[in-house]
């Protein structure tokens, strides 16, 4: 089934694993939840020695141990969650994963944008059901919010900060008084919530200021705080997951040289040194430099290599993916990285050599071309 998926979502992709976790788990589990709190978080983080399991599982999101304690504890409560950090520090993922293992269903899924309106929260109708037979249960398209109500699943609202107020409002009062009221029905008219709901919310720390919660939203939610990975052999680590991932899916035989993976943590270090050094934001590149983007640019450099090189990764390859994929705003970003070509990265291949002379190369090579 997932080959015919561009990307199974969590339940499916893992599907297996849950199985056998659910079969063995014998702790005790809120509401109807599928899985124990403790083996939500093997799921999540791997399985330990201690864990006294007879198989591995594997590590799915990269993070801090009490990100994940706290949000599963949250999730146990009668509060919803926000998951707030920088881009692509893994928020949609850990949101994906707990639903997964919660309910599994990650698909109960409201996206927030300047578009977004209550009904996509909460229900609207079938026109031509309306027109036929009138406005009834079987007439109402609930929303995915509604549908984990009925089923006490969970909802995820991805991008709350960038719904209007409206909408906000909208989900405090689902948030504190978990039902929603059907006025246009004259029986069945208030759709409660069963045991077990409960809301993700995620929101990227970069958008404040476009539609901030207001103190009685926020007052509905724990807010776990996810920051931009910054431990080197954590971050190594996720992105050899990702791009194993991608190997896989594309059947892709094509090695990863290690020198070339500690080129592109070393790049994506400095750069970040120099954002926050920088004395104002035309100093700093409009990339956020998350994990998330560097498994963009080693993905780019990796199929580049496949389709158009020798199907072997180059550190030159790797440049030009690189300033590809930050060079974002023009003549500020490429001036940017010109600067740490000349400033960093030369001298790093005059004093270490190894890969960096070629990456250097690649770099000049990609900014002249988009000069």
């Amino acid at each position: 089934m997932m080959s015919d998926l561009l990307r199974a979502p969590a339940e499916i992709k893992y599907a297996e694993e849950l199985d056998w976790l659910e079969s063995i788990d014998d702790g005790p589990k809120p509401f109807s939840w599928r899985l124990s709190p403790k083996m939500i978080r093997v799921f999540i983080l791997g399985s330990e020695r201690s864990d006294g399991l007879d198989r591995e599982i594997a590590q799915k999101w990269f993070g801090d141990r009490s990100f994940v304690e706290r949000s599963i504890v949250t999730l146990a409560s009668d509060r919803g969650l926000l998951l707030i950090g920088d881009p692509g520090t893994g928020k949609s993922w850990l949101a994906e994963l707990l639903s997964a293992a919660i309910s599994r269903n990650s698909t109960l899924v409201v996206q927030g944008t300047a578009g977004t309106t209550e009904d996509h929260i909460k229900y609207s109708w079938n026109v031509s059901m309306v027109i036929a037979k009138g406005q009834s249960r079987e007439s109402m398209i609930p929303s995915p919010i509604m549908t984990a109500m009925e089923g006490g699943a969970i909802g995820r609202f991805e991008e709350l900060t960038r719904s209007t107020s409206d909408v906000q409002d909208a989900l405090i009062s689902i948030l504190s008084e978990k039902y929603i009221s059907v006025p246009e029905l004259d029986s069945d008219g208030i759709v409660f919530a069963k045991p077990g709901f409960s809301i993700i919310a995620t929101a990227n720390s970069r958008d404040r200021g476009v539609n901030d919660l207001s103190s009685a939203l926020k007052r509905r939610f724990n807010f776990v705080r996810i920051p931009v990975m910054t431990n080197k052999k954590s971050e190594a680590e996720i992105v050899r997951f990702r791009t194993e991932e991608l190997l896989r899916r594309h059947q892709i035989e094509l090695d990863v040289p290690p020198t070339l993976l500690d080129v592109l943590l070393q790049s994506f270090a400095d750069l970040r040194a120099s954002a926050a050094a920088a004395g104002s934001d035309d100093e700093k590149l409009e990339s956020a430099l998350s994990t998330a983007e560097q498994i963009g640019v080693l993905e780019d450099a990796i199929l580049h290599s496949n389709f158009f090189g020798e199907r072997a990764l180059t550190a030159h390859t790797l440049a030009t993916s690189l300033v590809g994929s930050l060079a974002r705003r023009e003549p500020e970003d490429l001036a940017i990285l010109n600067k740490y070509l000349h400033g960093v990265v030369e001298p790093r291949s005059k004093d270490e050599g190894g890969s960096w002379p070629e990456f250097l190369e690649g770099g000049r090579d990609a900014i002249a071309t988009l000069s």
